[in-house]
């Protein structure tokens, strides 16, 4: 049986700058996140996992190469259907939270639906703010609540579109280890429980051992991967990775 694939990248070039200053970010990356998992990136700092991640997400566009999401590809969008599927079919978390601070809770959960003109499924809405911990917080300002909650928000903001694949960029790195450990526990629950497919970026390896799989990135190239991954695990191939010469195969 085919394994359904959600998201996948084919010879993914990115370069910044030109000439004898240009940056190969990314250099001809091929890979297929599957569908209904959650996926970490890995890799040591400048090695492109952000940059994989972007261009995954259609927030930044690849030099060449192909991106295809949900069946679409992304690669060649034009910015106003881009920005069309981010708002339908792609749910973002990130490091900052990014929530309105001048919304209630609710009001940020809602607020993709409300922009999109897109009625709230009541059933699923309250399904996620329950798995969530949120029910009696749907009416604090973000300055009302803490780092963790307000994560917790900007993950059920993620997930009440039922968008194809979630992408998350470092969403625990301002978080303390317990509001982190309720985050990613979320996050690994929305996959199991809710059918979501989730991809995130991250540095930690804890974090990382919450997804089905790691993926491990060096000088722009995928180099490596892990299936049900454990922190040790994770840990000694970023060591590895860590070691090696620059530019090593």
């Amino acid at each position: 049986m085919t394994t359904p694939v959600i998201a996948s990248a084919h010879e993914l070039v990115k370069v910044y700058g030109a000439g004898a200053t240009a940056v190969r970010a990314l250099d001809g990356v091929d890979v297929d996140l599957v569908r209904g998992e959650l996926t970490a990136i890995m890799g040591p700092s400048g090695s492109g996992k952000s940059t994989l991640m972007h261009c995954l997400a259609g927030l930044d566009r690849p030099t060449s190469g192909t991106v295809v999401v949900d069946g679409q590809t992304v690669s060649s969008m034009s910015e106003r259907k881009l920005t069309a599927l981010r708002r339908t079919r792609i749910g973002f978390v990130f490091q900052a939270y990014n929530l309105v601070p001048t919304l209630t809770a609710l009001e940020n959960i809602t607020l993709p639906l409300d922009i999109a003109r897109r009625e709230v499924d009541q059933a699923h809405l309250d399904l996620v703010v329950e798995t969530l911990g949120l029910t009696d917080r749907l009416g604090h300002k973000p300055s009302e609540l803490s780092g963790g909650q307000q994560q917790r928000v900007a993950c059920a903001r993620a997930l009440v579109a039922r968008p194809a694949v979630v992408f998350a960029d470092e969403p625990t790195g301002n978080l303390d280890s317990t509001s982190a450990a309720e985050v990613l526990g979320f996050l690994r629950s929305s996959v199991d429980d809710l059918g979501q497919s989730v991809v995130m970026v991250t540095h930690d390896p804890t974090s990382a051992s919450y997804a089905h799989r790691v993926l491990f990135l060096a000088d722009g190239r995928l180099v490596g991967e892990l299936r049900d991954p454990t922190a040790e695990g994770v840990l000694a191939a970023l060591t590895g990775l860590t070691a090696r010469p620059t530019g090593a195969p």
